[in-house]
């Protein structure tokens, strides 16, 4: 009899789960209670996967073997609940995926820097002739590239969502940049909440395994893991292994052996730490020196993120829609060097605003309140910065801040906030901003 698998969500994870799982024996059904979209209908069809949409049957449900849970869906939800009082196993797809593997894993999560870091990682391993996969909440979905075929090596992006439904998976090498408050409200306001989900990435790693953490984050001072502990820090620091920097240099000591960096594609001082992150891992890996150097200097950065669009009459455009929270935010004001009109706002996540009071003050010279409630920006910057404006749509933010801006000044677009307001998600927002500056 075939193991029944239901599977809570007909977006990308649920889409690739589903594929994986049909092609490994199970009997297979997906359960949406939003409507599927046309292109995932298809490939359920194609595939001879059985789904509902716009509903939870509960009858369905309960008869399964094995939940796997889009991370999308809260674990306080209803359903979750139903599935929890009836101890039938919930999974996450990263979960599943990992269970059909023989890949060395590496996993990257923090609050920011988490793809930069990944695909900077997987940058230097695919230059170095490595057979790798980038996925998890970037790329490729990790069960739908497993149901193609295994790699040698795979680096997933692992948000706290994803890592809430791990039970056995456990990475080679687990990477955690930063914790700084995000997504609070799904954590019922409490932080500590928030730094358990992402410490669950080393809770099954072994003293085989490595662990290459922020020593600088006070969060990430004692981590209970039995994992080879790897620190990486901004400052000079005298540890026997990880790696720190100091003149402009990255310094790497691992295995006895030390390497130095002098020149990166990435600037910035978040950029000069993911890039430390992922050279560390690449390190572990073996790979040479040159490689790990040439494919520093050569990366190039992501849409989105610190994106330059264009300069129009001597004002520079900067695309950072990605900056979701507040700490990304700050990232990005600070790598800033000349004066600001900044473009924030959407939804509030439990933002602390007062945390960018220094920082903005230095930089910038005008704020574009971008959305429908953003009281709290007004609050805490009114009185710190002259100009304080409304705007309802991406065009009338880009149009006002081209009007504020003088030559020499950068307009950046970085929110601090989700995104849902307005647009579909950070990329829509960041194309729309792309497009209306390239119509001044």
């Amino acid at each position: 009899m075939l193991k029944k698998v239901v599977i809570l969500g007909g977006g990308e994870s649920g889409l690739g789960a589903a594929i994986l799982a049909k092609k490994k024996g199970f009997d297979v059904f997906v359960s949406e209670n939003k409507t599927i979209n046309n292109c995932n209908k298809d490939i359920f069809f194609r595939h001879n996967i059985n789904f509902e949409e716009n509903q939870h049957s509960e009858d369905i449900i309960n008869a399964a073997n094995l939940i796997i849970k889009s991370p999308g869906i809260p674990n306080n939800s209803k359903i979750i609940q139903l599935i929890k009082s009836k101890n039938i196993d919930i999974i996450s797809e990263i979960e599943f995926a990992s269970r059909y593997t023989n890949a060395k894993i590496i996993g990257v999560t923090g609050t920011n820097g988490k793809t930069t870091t990944t695909l900077l990682l997987g940058h230097i391993l695919k230059k170095a002739g490595f057979d790798t996969l980038i996925a998890g909440n970037i790329g490729l979905g990790f069960a739908k590239a497993l149901a193609d075929r295994d790699y040698d090596y795979i680096i997933l992006e692992l948000s706290s969502f994803q890592l809430d439904g791990i039970k056995k998976f456990t990475p080679n090498v687990a990477i955690i940049l930063n914790i700084t408050p995000d997504h609070l409200d799904r954590y019922n306001g409490i932080l500590n909440n928030y730094l358990k989900s992402k410490l669950r990435i080393t809770i099954n790693q072994t003293k085989s395994d490595i662990l290459i953490f922020n020593y600088d984050d006070p969060l990430l001072k004692n981590i209970d893991t039995q994992a080879k502990l790897l620190p990486v820090s901004l400052f000079e620091q005298d540890y026997e292994e990880g790696a720190f920097y100091n003149n402009k240099e990255i310094n790497i000591k691992l295995n006895n052996n030390t390497m130095t960096i002098q020149e990166l594609a990435l600037q910035g001082k978040h950029n000069i730490f993911n890039s430390m992150a992922a050279a560390v891992a690449s390190r572990v890996f073996e790979v040479s020196d040159t490689v790990i150097r040439q494919s520093l200097l050569d990366f190039e950065n992501i849409e989105h993120r610190l994106e330059h669009v264009v300069t129009v009459h001597g004002i520079d455009f900067i695309n950072d829609s990605k900056a979701t929270n507040v700490a990304a935010c700050w990232y990005a004001l600070e790598s800033m060097n000349k004066d600001v009109i900044w473009i924030a706002g959407g939804v509030d996540k439990g933002n602390d605003y007062n945390d960018l009071l220094d920082v903005v003050t230095e930089k910038v010279k005008a704020i574009i309140c971008l959305g429908s409630k953003n009281k709290k920006l007004h609050t805490v910057f009114k009185g710190q910065i002259d100009h304080i404006v409304n705007a309802n749509s991406m065009q009338d933010a880009v149009n006002q801040s081209y009007m504020l801006a003088t030559p020499g000044d950068v307009v950046l677009l970085s929110p601090a906030c989700a995104s849902f307001d307005l647009f579909k998600n950070f990329e829509q927002r960041g194309v729309e901003f792309k497009k209306q500056v390239r119509k001044l």
